[in-house]
């Protein structure tokens, strides 16, 4: 259990800051109510997988992760320093796409281990599921652009 404590508490992290990536794109998005709106709602949407996490980290009698990672703090800094050189919707989704890619990929590598309890299994499952739509939202959104 306390390795589905650590693998759930880690992808919290990046969850995290994935959260914190939507919120800024509804910042950044400011023009836009439909990108506004859709931002919002992802962000929802990854506010409540957040909450799933630490719910089932606490239920395996772990301390559950509240904040997110370096590297996503220095993603967002990125992401923020090169909204000042171009168009602010077009980095936001860029930084989108790269995002939910990263997340991802860490969950696929994580579900590789086949000693995960089922209700662990089943949270990777959901959170992967997510951030593969995103990454799909995301090339929508780069498409139209």
């Amino acid at each position: 259990m306390t390795k589905d404590i650590d693998i759930l508490n880690d992808v919290t992290k990046v969850l995290i800051d994935s959260h914190k990536g939507y919120e800024t794109c509804v910042e950044v998005s400011d023009d836009s109510y439909a990108l506004q709106s859709n931002f919002r709602e992802r962000a929802e949407r990854r506010a409540g997988l957040i909450r799933e996490f630490q719910a089932e980290v606490q239920k395996l009698g772990g301390a559950p992760s509240t904040a997110g990672s370096v590297a996503g703090a220095a993603h967002r800094a990125w992401t923020s320093f090169t909204t000042l050189f171009a168009d602010d919707e077009k980095a936001a989704i860029e930084a989108i796409d790269d995002g939910e890619e990263f997340l991802a990929d860490k969950i696929e590598d994580v579900l590789k281990d086949e000693a995960l309890q089922p209700r662990t299994r089943e949270l990777l499952q959901k959170a992967h599921a997510d951030a593969r739509e995103g990454e799909r939202f995301a090339d929508a959104l780069d498409n139209a652009l």
